[in-house]
């Protein structure tokens, strides 16, 4: 048995116990195994091992440090093995007390090993008994549901008496702390409730945080989903509006139309991907420009000036379609003549920049924004690019007098790439 501390040591080792204790909780949260393990409130025996494991061995590490250097702070026997049976049920709470009281045999501590299996059955029990809700709500100060908060509380307080009482009866049975006055005491029985407290609180909090990045990704994938959704029909009813025009006039164009639509549909049911390889993308867009020829004929021209690095970088599917069809409904459309449309890529910088261009009779300026505000397909654009990339991006529309409009996109690549994965 060590000499009883003094008052001042007393309270510094208990500090010093709360600050080992949160730091060991810090570090184990980082791991990504670990944190997932803390995500599910059912876990199974493999999961319940893994636990066990990597909380225990730290916690029986500081028992061997307390007996070997003489460090008590490093002791945490009651809150460690209670907190394993609290998250992870009472048998992985004996298990981490079986692998934190062994090394106190070889002290002759017999109380150590039983007490620290109680505590794994002691936090296990509470576990199987109130709402799971509640563990992660453990204070001194929730009054959630203050029924199972007084339980929860009570359970470290209580076994910190117990072994205290047993260390008074029989001092080299189990190591505990002498205190020598009521606030002693009472700051003890506290240092035992708050060892629990602040491991939970560090926990929780990186669970929420997890939840939360997890409700963000869901959040931002449906918005990408209702936003592509609305691009299909967009395109749709716009392809058989031009069909149903050729039906009487041009009924072998239309039906040449139909053949081309289909294959495109087609393409656009097989891929569920919210990101495609550029590559892709232009494919998609040969073959809106297949139906467009159909309709236009040899007045439609299609100029590409892609650049090879580009073709392998990720973009949003269906994000250049709507930029063609606007080009060629609102600029060569009305266009007597010949028109050309023109698409350029090019990776500059660590940006993607994508130009659909064309020598149409253009918007007029007090239009350009209009546009991008009020048509659903430049609109869609926009709002699926602001989505995914936030401030990051650029759309614009530029009228050249006499030369016809330009719609220009520019993705920073590298946040680009991330966001794919």
């Amino acid at each position: 048995m060590q000499p009883p501390p003094t008052e001042q040591v007393l309270v510094i080792t208990l500090i010093v116990k709360l600050a080992v204790m949160a730091t060991l909780a810090t570090m184990l949260v980082r791991f990504s195994w670990f944190r997932r393990i803390l995500l599910t409130e059912k876990r199974d025996w493999p999961e319940r091992l893994v636990f066990a494991a990597g909380w225990g061995v730290p916690v029986a590490i500081g028992v061997a440090v307390r007996l070997l250097l003489g460090f008590g702070a490093a002791d945490l026997t009651l809150s460690g093995t209670f907190l394993a049976g609290l998250i992870a049920g009472p048998y992985a709470g004996a298990i981490v007390g079986l692998m934190t009281g062994a090394p106190t045999l070889f002290h002759a501590e017999w109380g150590a090993l039983p007490f620290a299996i109680g505590c794994g059955f002691a936090g296990g029990g509470l576990r199987e008994l109130c709402p799971k809700e509640e563990i992660w709500r453990f204070s001194p100060l929730s009054v959630t549901q203050l029924r199972w908060q007084i339980a929860l509380v009570s359970a470290p307080i209580g076994l910190e008496g117990i072994r205290l009482l047993v260390g008074y009866q029989w001092p080299a049975a189990i190591f505990h702390v002498s205190p020598t006055s009521w606030w002693l005491l009472a700051t003890t029985l506290l240092a035992a409730v708050m060892g629990v407290a602040l491991p939970i609180k560090i926990w929780n909090a990186a669970r929420i945080e997890h939840r939360l990045a997890e409700q963000e990704k869901l959040l931002m994938a449906a918005r990408v989903e209702a936003l592509a959704n609305q691009i299909n029909p967009h395109f749709l009813f716009n392809t058989l509006t031009s069909i149903s025009s050729l039906i009487r006039s041009r009924p072998e164009t239309a039906r040449v139309l139909i053949v081309k639509l289909s294959g495109l549909l087609r393409r656009l049911l097989r891929s569920q991907d919210h990101f495609v390889a550029l590559r892709e993308e232009l494919e998609a867009v040969d073959e809106y420009l297949d139906i467009e020829k159909v309709r236009f004929g040899p007045s439609l021209q299609v100029v590409k000036q892609v650049s090879p690095f580009s073709l392998d970088v990720m973009v949003p599917s269906m994000i250049l379609q709507p930029l063609v069809e606007n080009s060629i409904k609102h600029g060569l459309a009305r266009k007597v003549g010949h028109g050309t449309v023109t698409i350029r890529t090019a990776v500059i910088g660590g940006q993607l920049t994508i130009e659909i261009i064309d020598d149409g009779v253009g918007l007029a300026d007090q239009r350009l924004d209009t546009s991008k505000a009020r048509g659903i397909g430049l609109h869609n654009v926009n709002e699926r690019l602001r989505v995914i990339y936030g401030a990051e991006f650029q759309m614009k529309l530029i009228h050249v007098p006499g030369d016809g409009t330009v719609a220009r996109i520019q993705i920073p690549e590298t946040l680009m790439m991330e966001r794919a994965r």
